[in-house]
């Protein structure tokens, strides 16, 4: 079987204009997609130093007197939510690093978001999964790309796996579910364990994401080599565990199989590279330090900073500008999906 071959990367070297733009209705750009589900970056920091994600040593982070504060935060997601947006995410770095990150949530399940999530590196997962759901937090992703522990330590380079595995059983106690777990498949790291994983999803019940590897990594060490592509990841596991196809993506960025022998457990892939979604993306993202993005790949970065001196209706702007200048695919309106690598890596992003 023969995969499909991811797509070229470069540099991105101009912003998007700024344009008029709708001042009423809902979060739509020019191609009609609506965007309902914010990305909320509470910090750049984080306690691992994934292989992928950020260099093991001189990662220089904003000061804390640079990031949002917790009620800027929610000011922006209650300006959010008035425009449509009906899901929010939490995001990093590691969320769980923000001081008063329950107070947020609490926040956020105040303004009636239908889905409250956050992403985490399960670290100190365990000692606040209660208080976060108690808070509001509906559910969680934990990201673990191994099941080996001396492997572990090599792509996290800090932690352990005991710690996430059991920051996993923590959450699911305290009712934060489904939850999902999120793979980062690197060639020649990791992508032995494709099996292994399928069968902890059977096992455990829960829903495994695999991810292929994005150009998003502090080090810029990404390469076309190094993805795997989801449909060898499909016909791997298929072919141990049969897989069937569930309910259309819709614009989640996963795609979801169960298993067709009825075992508890499914498999989600999220092709970014070789089989890119853009035409049914809904997200917006707002970094730690106030700067609307409207796709990860663009560096067309919008700052709240002066509307969150001035009116809700000039917030509300900033977002309405960022989702209208929203381009076709990667943050280009070509016909040709390249991906342009952005001046920010995944962590001063957010997820």
């Amino acid at each position: 079987m023969t995969s499909p071959t991811p797509v070229s990367v470069h540099r991105r070297s101009h912003l998007s204009p700024t344009l008029e733009v709708p001042t009423s209705g809902p979060l739509v750009d020019r191609l009609g997609r609506v965007h309902r589900d914010l990305r909320l970056s509470v910090t750049d920091r984080c306690d691992l130093r994934c292989v992928y994600c950020m260099p093991e040593d001189g990662m220089v982070f904003r000061p804390h007197s640079e990031l949002l504060s917790l009620s800027e935060l929610t000011r922006v997601a209650a300006v959010a939510r008035r425009l449509g947006v009906r899901s929010v995410r939490l995001t990093g770095g590691e969320p769980l690093l923000r001081r008063g990150l329950a107070r947020l949530v609490a926040a956020l399940r105040a303004l009636r978001f239908d889905d409250i999530a956050m992403t985490t590196n399960g670290m100190t997962l365990a000692r606040h999964a209660q208080s976060l759901a108690d808070a509001g937090l509906h559910r969680v992703n934990v990201s673990c790309d191994t099941l080996r522990p001396e492997r572990f330590s090599r792509i996290r380079r800090r932690g352990d796996l005991g710690t996430v595995l059991r920051a996993m059983e923590a959450a699911e106690r305290a009712g934060l579910s489904p939850l999902k777990v999120n793979v980062v498949l690197v060639a020649g790291r990791n992508d032995d364990e494709i099996i292994d994983f399928a069968r902890f999803a059977r096992a455990t019940g829960r829903t495994v994401r695999f991810i292929e590897f994005m150009p998003l990594d502090h080090e810029e060490d990404w390469s076309e080599s190094a993805v795997v592509p989801g449909a060898r990841v499909l016909e791997e596991i298929g072919a141990v565990f049969p897989l069937r196809a569930d309910q259309g993506r819709g614009s989640a960025p996963a795609e979801r199989y169960s298993f067709a022998d009825g075992s508890p457990g499914a498999i989600g892939i999220v092709r970014s590279v070789t089989e890119p979604f853009c035409g049914d993306c809904d997200r917006l993202r707002v970094t730690a330090d106030g700067m609307v993005r409207n796709c990860l790949f663009s560096d067309d970065e919008r700052s709240l900073a002066p509307a969150l001196l001035g009116s809700d209706e000039d917030v509300a702007l900033v977002l309405r500008q960022a989702v209208w200048a929203k381009r076709a695919a990667f943050g280009r309106d070509s016909a040709e999906p390249v991906m342009l690598r952005p001046r920010r890596s995944m962590s001063m992003i957010g997820g």
